[in-house]
């Protein structure tokens, strides 16, 4: 029920992955006398999804500890009671964004070894895909914290983004191993300390980003928040840019027929909706945040990535990773403290 344009856009995503990912199933949470219809008019979802009827829901103004108080019977609650439950392997939810944090962390709690969880999501580079965490759940964070978001981020790697071994770099103000805070610099000698499945190769900076440098980019939570945000806004600017130069005359409105092929190729390698859906990961649980104003082929993308998650054991390897530390973790913790 959350998001600009629920139901109607949540079950038209679900009917579009449907058809990408037939053996998917799907509990649909919310006012039953709205979902009903909807898949009275898609028969192939209906036979695949059913429906667990309640009326409340929270607002997307609402804050999180009211939420959290007070939703106990909201559609978004008991989404994530049924992951926690079992009865689902994932929950996606285009809803309130801290409350979907606050009641995911009170319900699921986090997996043995991580301290808090991360918000990460994934993004087109010069040499393909990347992904960067924390997002925004954690403002500050010290070395561990960003030792546990490396171990996240190369499992998401791996896991969603299909690449074998993922090089992970710390976002820093140089690659000198002086620079940066205390916390940064720490965390960089626990890695190089640490055998993970992925490659750590150091520091990177902001240009490294989008450069596809490395395939996870850690970091705490203000920093990748604002990032994101800048990169967003960057986007847009020169989407307008390009739009107002081919407008600019007749020779750039022949022009953009020339290009249009490779315009419309652009358009969709950088499509928001390809990449749509932020996941909070360190959970015991699965749960994907899709943008509220989002469509039915981006709330699609959101699916999918949950059950691509669900679907290669990604809470397992997370889990499996971790123990992997073990002593040289604790060695490594001790050595950049001392």
């Amino acid at each position: 029920m959350g998001g600009d344009n629920a139901p109607e856009m949540i079950i038209r995503g679900a009917s579009i992955a449907r058809v990408r990912m037939p053996e998917v199933h799907y509990l649909m949470v919310g006012d039953e006398s709205r979902i009903a219809p909807l898949l009275e008019k898609d028969p192939d979802l209906a036979a695949v999804s059913s429906i667990r009827h309640t009326e409340d829901l929270i607002s997307s103004g609402e804050k999180p500890a009211v939420a959290l108080r007070s939703g106990r019977n909201s559609s978004m609650r008991l989404a994530i009671n049924a992951v926690a439950d079992g009865e689902a392997a994932s929950v996606v939810s285009a809803g309130n964004t801290g409350a979907l944090m606050a009641i995911a962390k009170f319900v699921l709690k986090t997996l043995p070894g991580i301290d808090r969880p991360a918000i990460t999501a994934f993004y087109p580079t010069r040499k393909g895909e990347a992904c960067m965490l924390d997002l925004g759940a954690n403002l500050q964070c010290d070395a561990k914290n960003l030792v546990q978001f490396a171990v996240m981020g190369e499992v998401f790697a791996r896991t969603v983004l299909g690449i074998g071994t993922p090089t992970i770099g710390l976002l820093n103000v140089g690659v000198e191993e002086l620079k940066g805070h205390e916390e940064i610099r720490e965390a960089s000698a626990i890695l190089r300390s640490t055998d993970l499945p992925g490659e750590f190769v150091g520091f990177v900076e902001g240009d490294d980003i989008a450069a596809g440098t490395v395939d996870v980019v850690v970091t705490d939570g203000f920093t990748g928040n604002v990032a994101l945000k800048t990169a967003e806004g960057m986007i847009k600017l020169y989407a307008g840019f390009l739009k107002d130069a081919f407008r600019g005359s007749l020779i750039a409105r022949l022009g953009y027929l020339l290009a249009k092929r490779e315009i419309t190729n652009l358009r969709t390698r950088t499509d928001p909706r390809r990449y749509n859906g932020a996941m909070l990961l360190g959970l015991n649980g699965i749960v994907v945040k899709s943008h509220g104003g989002t469509d039915g082929f981006g709330f699609a993308s959101a699916i999918e990535v949950a059950a691509d998650m669900a679907t290669h054991q990604f809470l397992q390897k997370i889990t499996d990773d971790i123990d992997l530390l073990g002593e040289d973790y604790a060695q490594g913790a001790k050595k950049a403290a001392d």
